[in-house]
């Protein structure tokens, strides 16, 4: 496979990761996913993404503090999310997506216990054994620097994928921003975007093969001549 054909395929064939098999990663092997990492693009090379990455005992302790905050109602975003302020085809496509995923693990629309279990199944991080997260200073109205984090997602996103590995970035995780920083010891200056939960995909969960589409090109280029 050439290069080109391997990135096509690298990118095109990467999905969220809603399942993992508990085995933990090498260390040598996440540290060659944060140097690719690294080298993402960002404005004038100011790399503004500060990384939190907790494993073992550490994410055991994490995903208690989550869960318990969660039943507290205990909601501190750093950055207002709201799905309701998704009209048209952004709603369509949002509604599109949940509906493949509960099709695929066989739950219906008004089972609302299964699908809050679903929720909080964000909260113990999918099962996987590492979660990153992705913190960053506050710098004029966050726009640039947030622009800087997500390109960095997805570099690191696309060099799980490259080495058979799973992940799924969980803007869920954002909404308990005082909690995170709480338990891991972070400063208040840093502000959290979300976290990628990643790791070994379970091979045998349907929800890893949930193929949600994307719009034809058509849809989202203009093209000047």
């Amino acid at each position: 496979m050439t290069s080109p054909e391997f990135f096509q395929h690298i990118v095109r064939s990467r999905r969220v990761t809603r399942q993992f098999l508990p085995a933990p990663l090498s260390e040598h092997l996440i540290n060659r996913v944060l140097l690719d990492a690294q080298h993402s693009p960002s404005n004038c090379n100011t790399q503004p993404w500060q990384v939190h990455l907790v494993s073992g005992a550490a994410r055991d302790r994490l995903s208690e503090a989550l869960l318990a905050a969660d039943d507290r109602q205990h909601y501190t975003p750093d950055f207002a999310f709201d799905m309701q302020a998704y009209t048209g085809v952004h709603a369509q496509r949002a509604q599109d997506s949940g509906r493949a995923r509960y099709e695929a693990i066989d739950i219906g629309r008004d089972d609302h216990a299964a699908r809050l279990a679903c929720l909080r199944h964000n909260l113990k991080f999918f099962d996987a054994p590492h979660v990153a997260f992705l913190f960053m200073p506050q710098i004029s109205d966050y726009v640039r620097a947030a622009g800087d984090v997500g390109m960095y997602a997805q570099t690191f996103l696309l060099s799980l994928q490259a080495r058979g590995l799973g992940g799924i970035p969980q803007t869920l995780l954002g909404m308990y921003a005082e909690t995170v920083r709480e338990v891991l010891g972070v400063s208040g200056e840093l502000k959290l975007m979300f976290g990628i939960s990643f790791g070994h995909a379970d091979p045998h969960s349907a929800s890893n093969f949930v193929d949600v589409g994307r719009v034809a090109l058509t849809e989202s280029v203009v093209i000047h001549q």
